[in-house]
C-alpha cells in the first residue's frame, strides 16, 4: 500500500515516466484539467501560482482527463499545445488519465482515498478538483472545482513555510 504521494510514477504529456519521489521536500498542487471546461480558464490562475511561489517549492502538476462532458477529447499533444496557446502553461503536464471508476489512475486512486469530497465521496466529481499535498508528501487538503486558483494562495503558503 503507498504511504505517500512519492510512491508513485506519472507519465509526462511527453510520454516520459516520471517518478513523483523526484518532488520530494516540495508542495504539489494536483489538478485533474481540462480544455473545453467553464473552469478551463483556471489555467490561468494555476499558472500565477506556479509562477508565484515555484522558486519556494511548489509544483503545480495538471492531469488531462476526458471523464466530465467529453471536455478534453484531444490527444496529449493536441492537449499540450492548448494549454501553451491559450494559457502560457509552464507547469508540468502529464498524460490523460481516468480519474474514477475501474480504469482510475492508482494517483488519483489514493488521493481520493486520502482526501474524500463532500459527504465522504471518494469520487472525483468534475474537472479541476484539486489536491494539495504537503513537502512530507501527505494530502493536506481537497477543493472543488470552483474554488478558484487564487483562493488557495493562504494554504499553499502555510505548507511551503
Amino acid at each position: 500500500m503507498p504511504t505517500s504521494i512519492y510512491d508513485f510514477e506519472a507519465l509526462q504529456i511527453n510520454g516520459q515516466s516520471v517518478p513523483l519521489s523526484q518532488y520530494r521536500g516540495k508542495v504539489l498542487l494536483i489538478v485533474n484539467t481540462a480544455s473545453a471546461c467553464g473552469f478551463t480558464p483556471q489555467f490561468g490562475g494555476l499558472e500565477e501560482l506556479h509562477k508565484q511561489y515555484a522558486d519556494q517549492g511548489l509544483v503545480v502538476l495538471g492531469f488531462p482527463c476526458n471523464q466530465f462532458g467529453a471536455q478534453d477529447p484531444g490527444s496529449n499533444d493536441e492537449i499540450a499545445s492548448f494549454c501553451q496557446l491559450n494559457y502560457g502553461v509552464s507547469f508540468p503536464m502529464m498524460a490523460k488519465i481516468d480519474v474514477n471508476g475501474a480504469n482510475a489512475s492508482p494517483l488519483y486512486q489514493w488521493l481520493t482515498a486520502e482526501a474524500p469530497g463532500l459527504l465522504g465521496s471518494k469520487a472525483i466529481k468534475w474537472n479541476f478538483t484539486k489536491f494539495l499535498v504537503g513537502k512530507d508528501g501527505q494530502v493536506i487538503r481537497r477543493y472543488a472545482p470552483q474554488d478558484a486558483p487564487k483562493k488557495l494562495a493562504g494554504d499553499i503558503e502555510a505548507a511551503l513555510a
